[in-house]
């Protein structure tokens, strides 16, 4: 039981944050964090790799697992501020900056590198210089370092509420200057009292974002997806209804009229004896609806823990904490899902099935990972995991998700269900007629991924904006109803592919219904081509191996999940129109 309350408090440090109070004149502690490229939101280095002002000893704040994943490297500042006390001009260092130092800090304000404070959990970022470039004959390109920081900080009683920075001081040129250049860095602080409360200071960080702005209430975009999903909705059910409506009266007719069309009896119903055949690789199916199921329940947990408040500006990284501790316990559905219906199509190599449920998605995930970690280290990224938060994710996979794979496995395995199939399987398959180009597998593929992207396609182009942006994702209720909306689209066109498959007398519906609905994933992948190369300003090794990394992830998922939902909407129907016709 300890060792449980010990993960959760490890995991769900951001679920409780405590309002610091101040007395006049305490000591407030500004942590410096990161620098980097605006425009390469993954491309991230620690504040002191700068030639800046820094303390002679170093000292790191401790952090959480998600602020790590994050890229935070919280270290302590000389910078002294003391709560209700203004300063103005006060001096930091006189910085001596040395050829090779001048022309690094050159290069980063080329760059438009930023950096990133953090007072109180409220982060403070600016530029760390300017560039004025003209594009006009003469070309001008001048090269300007702030030297000067004014702080303004807002307080309600003993708490802070908001802090920014602003720039009153001209910056210096670093054209044209030789090294060793001595350059004196000051700061001031300037407090003022504000009757936002503690609780609303939230809203105030997202509205004052240093980030540019690109969410906003698309309500228009989201009724006009649900009623695209009503409109197909609708028609699959009446269009289905109607279709089986007259199927059934053809196949449930009385003995005496049966005689006369059996020579000319085609459709769905005469692959009964087919229909149900278990299809190959049965362990990889089992496993990739377990694995599916995993990242519903995820995707789920997500939403609701969204929903109730438990992200926001001021709790770094807690979301990647949550979504490493659901994706841990979730194993266990992975593990009891998959070896369910495993041991339902016959398995007997449970461990095997056990074993590939578990490197299914953490093998590609763990390569592609490698890979971006190596190229962060080479850099000398805080994108580059230490060696401690390496162990500690291991050990998360090896104690907690692995065992509990393990464990659903048992249950699964152990359970008593059956498939309960209404038509029995003949040992010799039938031979499937050739099908038309509009009903081949490719053209499924094609429809089957792009009515489900296309009903999300909208609300992507915001969450690409904040996963690659840096800005904090708030509209968790419209995200809740773009994820319902999906899972509708998904199933319904799951169900109308199915059938008119089977209508083919085609009975290999099984590895479709997971490839049908699944090829979202290659259609996520053009939309992430697309944004890169339209959309964004993104570039450099670091950024690109990043983003294609996380991409690649990102479709492989849609994959596991909605070919997930695709094959248990099109079992659903399968069952229930062979349950209700007459067999011979």
């Amino acid at each position: 039981m300890k060792t449980l309350q010990g993960i959760v408090l490890v995991f769900l440090h951001f679920s409780i944050i405590l309002a610091l109070s101040y007395h006049d004149g305490d000591e407030v502690t500004l942590y410096v964090n990161k620098v980097g490229p605006y425009f390469n939101p993954h491309e991230t280095y620690h504040y002191y790799q700068l030639p800046v002002c820094r303390p002679k000893m170093i000292e790191h704040k401790s952090l959480t697992l998600g602020e790590v994943l994050d890229g935070d490297r919280m270290a302590k500042s000389d910078y002294k501020i003391k709560f209700k006390v203004n300063s103005e001009n006060e001096k930091l260092c006189d910085l001596v900056l040395s050829e090779q130092e001048l022309q690094y800090l050159k290069e980063a304000v080329e760059e438009h590198y930023y950096y990133e404070f953090v007072v109180d959990e409220v982060p403070v970022r600016d530029f760390i210089g300017h560039l004025e470039e003209s594009g006009f004959v003469p070309h001008t390109h001048k090269v300007f370092l702030w030297t000067h920081q004014h702080f303004n900080i807002l307080h309600n009683e003993d708490k802070i509420i908001y802090v920014n920075v602003s720039k009153e001081h001209s910056p210096i040129s670093l054209d044209e200057i030789e090294a060793p250049l001595t350059v004196k860095i000051t700061y001031s602080v300037t407090w003022t009292p504000t009757k936002i409360s503690y609780a609303d200071r939230e809203h105030l960080i997202h509205d004052n974002n240093f980030f540019p702005r690109s969410l906003e209430i698309h309500w228009l975009s989201i009724i006009n997806s649900m009623v695209l999903v009503f409109l197909l909705m609708g028609f699959v059910v009446i269009i289905l209804t109607r279709v089986l409506r007259n199927d059934f009266a053809r196949y449930n007719i009385d003995e005496e009229g049966r005689e006369e069309i059996d020579s000319d009896e085609y459709g769905w119903k005469i692959i009964h004896t087919d229909v149900f055949r278990i299809p190959q690789r049965k362990s990889l199916f089992a496993s990739i609806l377990g694995v599916g199921c995993q990242f519903l329940a995820v995707a789920v947990g997500i939403i609701v823990m969204a929903l109730a408040g438990m992200f926001n500006v001021h709790r770094h990284g807690s979301m990647n904490s949550a979504g490493i501790l659901l994706y841990a316990l979730a194993s266990t559905l992975a593990g009891y899902v998959s070896a369910i219906y495993y041991r339902m199509m016959g398995g007997q190599k449970w461990v095997s099935n056990i074993n590939l449920t578990t490197m299914l998605f953490a093998g590609p995930f763990f390569l592609i990972w490698s890979v971006q970690n190596t190229v962060a280290w080479a850099y000398h990224s805080t994108q580059a995991l230490p060696l401690t938060t390496i162990l500690l994710l291991f050990l998360v996979w090896m104690c907690v998700g692995y065992p509990l794979t393990v464990l659903g496995g048992i249950l699964g395995k152990n359970s008593g269900q059956e498939f309960g199939f209404p038509c029995r399987t003949k040992n010799i398959p039938r031979e499937i007629p050739r099908a038309p180009w509009y009903r081949s597998q490719w053209a499924h593929l094609a429809v089957g991924g792009f009515l489900p992207f296309s009903a999300i396609s909208v609300e992507m182009y915001y969450i690409f904006s904040t996963l690659w942006g840096r800005e904090q994702y708030t509209l968790y209720g419209i995200l809740g109803v773009v994820f319902v909306i999906l899972l509708s689209v998904t199933a319904c066109v799951s169900v109308a592919l199915t059938y008119f498959q089977l209508a083919a007398e085609d009975y290999r519906w099984w590895w479709r219904s997971v490839f049908s609905a699944g090829s979202t994933g290659g259609f996520v992948l053009l939309y992430c081509i697309f944004y890169y190369l339209k959309r964004s300003n993104m570039s450099g090794g670091l950024q690109t191996i990043e983003f294609v990394g996380w991409s690649l992830l990102t479709c492989y998922v849609f994959f596991l999940t909605l070919g997930s939902v695709s094959f248990f909407a099109s079992l659903t129907f399968v069952k229930y129109i062979y349950r209700n016709i007459k067999m011979d």
